[in-house]
């Protein structure tokens, strides 16, 4: 669910899509925080759930991603560390411990420490992350093999996957499956087969990266929802798999996929993609947002709560969003003015509009604002990055 968006590089900032900017562009900037916060996963000292964004316990301008998960958080600062406050039941932080009643309530880095950290993402109970070397780090929860470690052992410090590998580029995790790509466009995934969503054509649970049945090593970014895959090609084709009850595939039906399709409306201009809970969203390189999928608390904002099960603009239209995220029935996005847009369910004020009433169609946060800079949809909260000054 949650979405990366860009990484530095030898002195450049690479972004999904595929285009190279001058890093001095990109200033570093503030980390905010809202929603729910009963396992302090807003990283604020305490409890206190937020219907408006406020920044971390840690403060700070020098943050540069950031993702929300199920119940914890996790975020890279410009200098390379990486931190992670929130639950740690089954070891999502990577703190070495896994205790019930321990939770991390202010940013702390992980066991691991190290100022290489490029790309980090947050699943249901576990977390992956890419370091400026290309190795790929993973740990927290493992029931479902969503590690690669070949085992169900939960880690409870950040191990490498069975793969190995120093040639990693981007990684997301879904419920209980997690899936990367590697500087070679190769597609990997592991952990649960259920519904289809490893693209293996089988339902076969994997303990080690394999590759997807549709193969090829032209793939650009990866996107996994609750039990479905999405990715997007070199060339600018967008293919989904998995489970597809809701219509969360957009192939105008609801019979899973094993393998990698098309979505039914086609094309060779999509951007970015990314997969909600059981609601898909994806940006084409002309600045359009389209929606497909469950939309029973409007989180598609097509200011209805009728379902789709192929792609359609969102109520607000458009021609310049820039990123999108999905949550659990709720959505966030960011356009290239800098504003930030957020619909759907609104339970514990996830949406950051000062209350909890629902919104089916995109509304901006009571902050407002001109400088967001990337946003990611967890569970039940939301965190997102600015510009330390307004974009120029």
């Amino acid at each position: 669910m949650p979405v990366f968006y860009n990484f530095t590089q030898d002195g450049l900032v690479y972004s999904f899509d595929d285009v190279f900017v001058p890093a001095d562009l990109f200033r570093e900037g503030g980390l905010w925080v809202w929603g729910n916060n009963s396992d302090i996963q807003l990283g604020t000292n305490n409890s206190t759930k937020r219907s408006t964004p406020v920044t971390t316990f840690a403060g700070g301008t020098n943050w540069k991603q950031v993702s929300a998960g199920y119940e914890h958080t996790a975020a890279i600062k410009t200098d390379g560390t990486l931190w992670v406050w929130g639950a740690t039941a089954d070891g999502q932080l990577g703190i070495n411990s896994s205790s019930f009643i321990f939770k991390a309530s202010t940013p702390v880095t992980t066991f691991a420490g190290g100022t290489n950290w490029k790309q980090v993402v947050c699943g249901y109970r576990h977390t992956s992350a890419i370091k400026t070397d290309g190795t790929l780090w993973v740990w927290g929860y493992n029931i479902s093999r969503q590690l690669g470690t070949n085992d169900t052992t939960v880690r409870l410090t950040p191990v490498t996957t069975f793969a190995g590998g120093t040639n990693w580029k981007s990684v997301d995790c879904g419920y209980g499956h997690t899936s990367a790509i590697k500087t070679d466009g190769t597609l990997w995934s592991w952990g649960t087969g259920a519904d289809g969503r490893l693209g293996t054509n089988d339902t076969t649970t994997r303990p080690t990266p394999v590759t997807t049945f549709a193969g090829g090593n032209n793939w650009r970014q990866l996107s996994c929802g609750r039990a479905h895959t999405s990715a997007i090609k070199t060339d600018g084709t967008l293919w989904v798999w998995g489970r597809n009850n809701y219509g969360q595939l957009g192939v105008n039906d609801t019979s899973q996929r094993n393998t990698p399709v098309t979505t039914f409306a086609g094309g060779t201009n999509w951007k970015q993609v990314s997969g909600g809970d059981v609601h898909t969203l994806a940006i084409k390189t002309d600045g359009t947002l389209w929606v497909w999928s469950r939309n029973n608390y409007g989180q598609l904002g097509t200011n209805d709560t009728t379902n789709r099960s192929t792609p359609t603009t969102t109520f607000a239209g458009g021609t310049n969003w820039k990123q999108v995220s999905g949550g659990d029935r709720h959505t966030s996005a960011i356009k290239t003015d800098g504003t930030l847009w957020v619909w759907g369910r609104n339970y514990y004020g996830k949406l950051g509009t000062n209350d909890t009433t629902n919104r089916s169609t995109p509304t901006t946060t009571f902050a407002g604002g001109t400088d967001w800079k990337q946003v990611s949809s967890g569970y039940g909260h939301t965190a997102a990055v600015t510009y330390e000054d307004p974009v120029l």
